[in-house]
């Protein structure tokens, strides 16, 4: 997935001359032959995070379209001051490549996990996000990154994720339905669409029709299009590799309290604590119950109670 997004605007680079690209140390191996292609286009700033941000904005005023590749922590915590105030009071067209979404980086600690970045980047106005669930939403998060001017973050898994989808997505601001169901709608977004499309399996089997929906944009989150592809649905469950009560379950919660929708809203994801537990990205999920069979299971519980 982060090659799929870094080679498409690497791709455009090389054809315009408003585009730069700047990683903080990180990606060595990703920009080595775009490096010395196009020296004048790309600088490595090295372990100065919030340099790196200002330097972006300057980029930006003087008219590039600047892309910031780091590790999410690197591209959004710790220079939360300078994007606020450098790049999005300013509107300014950067893009924040943040890499490591949810525990793509397990089992290096809970420094390296990105479970909150979804709360922080709400926080500031004219932020627009995508969480992306597989390289052809990468690529189409890349190319509208590519053809607008708005700050943008872009949350990335590391690399190897297979693709869901097999054509081009005409529009990756929109929901995306992988799969028909009536009595439940499973909707996610990022890597965790390995689990929920293998849940989706799992249910068919027992009898449950599950519409499965991707959702890669998530701020400004598509709430309206979503209750529309809902008609008839009247369980919904959100299931995210990120904190419950600050991502995309937290925006559905609050858009369901103040519309009161015909569907009811269960939430699967992170429970928001620091996370100690050290374990592959397969052991962390099962550790927080966002296993396909935990999700199933949920699922059935959910209907049976109902």
């Amino acid at each position: 997935m982060r090659n799929a997004f870094i080679d498409t605007v690497i791709e455009e680079c090389l054809r315009r001359d408003d585009i730069f690209i700047i990683s903080g140390d990180a990606g060595l191996g990703v920009f080595d032959e775009f490096g010395k292609q196009r020296p004048d286009r790309f600088l490595n700033l090295g372990v100065a995070e919030q340099n790196a941000i200002g330097c972006a904005a300057g980029m930006a005023l003087a008219g590039f379209r600047v892309y910031v590749y780091n590790i999410v922590p690197f591209v959004l915590y710790r220079c939360y001051e300078q994007v606020r105030n450098d790049i999005c009071y300013q509107q300014l067209p950067v893009t924040l490549v943040g890499i490591g979404s949810g525990f793509s980086y397990a089992p290096m600690g809970m420094t390296h996990y990105s479970v909150e970045d979804l709360g922080v980047a709400q926080t500031l106005p004219n932020l627009r996000v995508f969480s992306p669930a597989d390289p052809t939403e990468a690529e189409a998060s890349a190319r509208f990154t590519l053809a607008g001017s708005e700050p943008t973050y872009v949350r990335l898994a590391k690399r190897g994720e297979p693709r869901v989808h097999l054509d081009a997505l005409p529009d990756v601001t929109r929901p995306i339905q992988l799969a028909e169901g009536r009595d439940v709608a499973l909707v996610f977004h990022g890597t965790v669409v390995g689990e929920v499309l293998e849940a989706h399996r799992i249910l068919g089997e027992m009898g449950v029709s599950a519409k499965v929906i991707s959702l890669p944009l998530i701020n400004p989150c598509p709430i309206d299009q979503l209750d529309e592809m809902l008609e008839g649905i009247g369980q919904v469950v959100t299931i995210e590799e990120h904190f419950v009560d600050s991502g995309l379950g937290c925006r559905l919660a609050l858009w369901s309290a103040a519309n009161r929708p015909n569907w009811r809203l269960s939430r699967m994801g992170i429970k928001p604590e620091y996370v100690h537990a050290v374990k592959k990205q397969e052991g962390m999920r099962a550790h927080y119950s966002l296993t396909s069979a935990h999700i199933a299971s949920h699922v059935r519980s959910l209907l049976v109670k109902n």
